[in-house]
């Protein structure tokens, strides 16, 4: 079984399905976009304030639920789903102008008298896909879809929901083979912001006015809408990763629409593009020495064995048939093995095989991470997720702010630290409009309880930004369940957290502040 089977086969499973999704040819840092937070809350913006009501063209919306058509690159799901699309508006603070398709996927629960409601769903990225993405995962919410109706969708920017698209295929490449993600010389540092610059510029030329409105807090009041147009008085939702931001954000803004929310691998609300890009540091590698202890190596040898072959694949990279092996696809390579201890064999293969001059694993797995086919093409995930991470933070750092952070980011971790140091500025920093905040909102004072559920090992959105989560959503309202484990994401991987998440979503039973699995 090749690698790329049998990561498609663990994702499938839930390892890596909460990830912070692929990346736009770097590695884990732009595989979760900067979410925003710091310690000091600015004052409330825009987001928080009232808009104008909806009219009633679209609050008096009714799907017109069909069979769905195949997603690109798979089969289309079985019978049971039935796709729509609710029409929102661009900008709600123009609710009678311009609107988009938001494309919606469901299946009505099983147990017709038990039924509560819809359960809707964001598997994260910003830009994973929940129309493509919930029907491939039926079985791991098999349990909630007994009284629910479960509900995915793609976000505004995403997918079938008018989905941003900034580059070619060619382009993508081109850059992933050229463009160094820790630039050692001043000519590669001016490639490296050329090339982002290149990217901002497509996105602006091919997506339009949309990408100024591709913010969380417009698709938290998508939600609304769509809550509405299926019928529900409360919204009752899991958001996983990115999907957390959206929970959060949704809760502050709707507060008493709040019905049963699960926020599982948490993003931390406080954190700005810096202090996140510092957090991930952190997070991968924790979970890169838990990996290394695991197969009984001391971690301080084997982070040195580590750089010893990034080092080696930056000054040559692998040959790997018409392609090459760069220090850059390496590092996303190893990372995408992170979101799930039971993807850790695959990088032990992986290693050991650069290791002895061949580069075909740790490409294949960085193929897996940038959704690249076999075919050599690209899905247009990375760039939704850009789009809405630039939207939403208003934080532009420089090359100069960058390079400073990257003493300290090494000394965080010696195989990331360099990449996200860079990464912050990779992403936005000329980006063609302007960012709505600093942080994201998620205080939500007079909401019903919500989970919040982190896990001690996870790379991407480590323990703490559940932590803070709950504590910015406010007393009574944040529900703070520890996972004691590696990965990205608990619900379907601990037996404990899943008993104790399928208990508050079918019974409403909370579990104590605390609560620690």
């Amino acid at each position: 079984m090749s690698i790329r089977v049998r990561m498609t086969v663990l994702a499938v499973t839930g390892v890596l399905v909460a990830g912070c999704t692929s990346t736009d040819g770097g590695g884990p840092g732009a595989a979760s976009a900067p979410p925003s937070t710091g310690d000091a809350k600015p004052p409330a913006t825009a987001a928080a304030t009232a808009v104008p009501a909806l009219p009633g063209a679209l609050t008096g919306q009714r799907p017109d639920w069909k069979a769905c058509e195949a997603p690109e690159g798979g089969e289309a799901p079985g019978a049971k789903w039935r796709c729509a699309t609710v029409t929102v508006p661009v900008d709600y603070a123009k609710p009678e102008g311009a609107t988009l398709p938001v494309a919606l996927i469901r299946k009505q629960a099983t147990d017709e008298r038990g039924r509560i409601g819809s359960l809707l769903f964001n598997f994260g990225g910003p830009g994973a896909s929940g129309v493509a993405m919930l029907p491939q995962l039926e079985e791991e919410y098999r349990k909630p879809g007994e009284r629910y109706d479960l509900v995915g969708f793609d976000p505004r920017g995403v997918g079938r929901s008018a989905g941003v698209a900034c580059r070619s295929d060619a382009e993508q490449a081109a850059a992933e083979a050229t463009v160094d993600l820790t630039p050692d010389s001043a000519a590669e540092e001016a490639s490296y912001l050329k090339d982002g610059a290149a990217f901002g510029a497509g996105c602006a030329r091919r997506s339009g006015p949309l990408l100024a409105h591709t913010t969380t807090s417009a698709t938290a009041r998508d939600l609304d809408l769509i809550r509405q147009v299926l019928g529900d008085e409360k919204l009752n939702y899991f958001g996983i990763s990115y999907g957390t931001q959206l929970g959060g954000t949704y809760a502050h803004l709707f507060p008493k629409n709040v019905g049963r929310l699960v926020l599982d691998a948490v993003v931390d609300p406080t954190a700005d593009t810096v202090g996140h890009a510092r957090h991930q540091t952190i997070g991968f590698q924790r979970a890169l020495d838990n990996y290394l202890k695991s197969t009984g190596q001391d971690p301080e040898t084997g982070n040195e064995r580590i750089t010893r072959l990034l080092t080696k694949l930056d000054r040559e990279p692998l040959t790997v048939g018409e392609r090459r092996l760069t220090e850059g696809l390496a590092l996303t390579g190893i990372a995408v093995t992170l979101y799930g201890q039971a993807n850790w064999p695959l990088l032990t293969e992986a290693l050991e095989e650069a290791e002895r001059g061949r580069g075909d694993a740790l490409l294949e797995l960085a193929d897996y991470y940038n959704d690249r086919d076999a075919d050599g093409h690209y899905s247009t995930q990375s760039h939704s997720q850009r789009a809405i991470s630039c939207a939403d933070s208003n934080a532009r750092p420089t090359a100069e702010q960058a390079k400073a952070l990257v003493p300290e980011f090494r000394k965080l971790s010696p195989v990331f630290g360099a990449m996200l140091a860079w990464d912050t500025a990779g992403w936005c920093w000329k980006w063609p409009v302007k960012g709505e905040r600093a942080t994201p909102e998620a205080s939500a004072p007079g909401a019903a309880p919500i989970l919040v559920v982190g896990t001690t090992g996870d790379p991407a959105t480590p323990y703490e930004g559940a932590e803070k989560m709950a504590k910015e959503l406010g007393d009574g309202v944040g529900v703070l369940v520890t996972n004691k484990g590696e990965g990205h994401g608990a619900y379907g991987t601990s037996k404990c957290v899943t008993r104790t998440v399928d208990a508050y979503l079918l019974d409403g039973k909370v579990p104590a502040y605390g609560t620690t699995c």
